[in-house]
């Protein structure tokens, strides 16, 4: 399915159903703001990634409209609707200050992936070796969109998240990183046991020669 969106294109990856807040000060983005806000329409982000932008992102509604500010400033929340692939782009959109395009809406089912258990196992052990509490809702469909903020991907491999597929490849993904990652944790972690011990009285039993 093909639909014009408004685009607001911005160096970051959004996830479907992700929550996000903006400040809107540039007069093109509240231009488009206030478009949304009194139509109900949505807006798309395109990643701009490496002074670039790929091709792909995640079109938005406009869940609160947290402040105005007397200047025009906003203070918004917004929320991941669909993945998009951008067509076509144009800067500025005819008529109006800000940019906008054709998007190609890509299918994605509420999937629970084939690598579930797996993906939550490494996942629960990175945050015990980094001693953080995070829920995890694992009856969540779509639960590589949820996490993929939360175990330090890059902007770059968060884009190449999105562009995948299935949730199976998607948990693929992410257990390769995490095998890449927990180990690494985990040193570091031995490495500030030792160090918090040095300096300590120490009970050795006597090597025997």
């Amino acid at each position: 399915m093909e639909k014009h969106l408004p685009l607001f294109p911005l160096n970051l990856v959004v996830f479907p159903d992700e929550e996000l807040n903006l400040h809107i000060f540039e007069q093109r983005y509240r231009q488009l703001i206030n478009e949304c806000l009194e139509e109900g329409s949505t807006f798309g982000i395109p990643s701009f990634i490496n002074n670039k932008m790929p091709g792909y992102g995640t079109e938005m509604r406009v869940t609160i409209l947290h402040k105005r500010y007397e200047d025009g400033r906003m203070d918004i929340k917004t929320r991941g609707i669909n993945i998009f692939r951008l067509v076509d782009f144009e800067n500025p959109s005819p008529g109006k200050l800000y940019s906008g395009g054709t998007v190609r809406l890509v299918e994605s089912e509420a999937e629970m992936g084939s690598y579930l258990n797996e993906l939550v196992t490494k996942l629960t052990r990175l945050y015990e070796l980094l001693q953080i509490r995070v829920d995890l809702d694992t009856a969540t469909p779509l639960l590589s969109f949820r996490v993929a903020h939360k175990i330090g991907l890059s902007v770059e491999e968060e884009y190449e998240l999105l562009t995948l597929d299935s949730e199976t490849e998607r948990q693929q993904y992410l257990i390769r990183h995490l095998d890449r990652v927990l180990p690494v944790v985990s040193e570091m972690e031995r490495t500030k046991d030792r160090i918090k011990m040095n300096g300590h009285f120490k009970n050795l039993d006597p090597l025997n020669f």
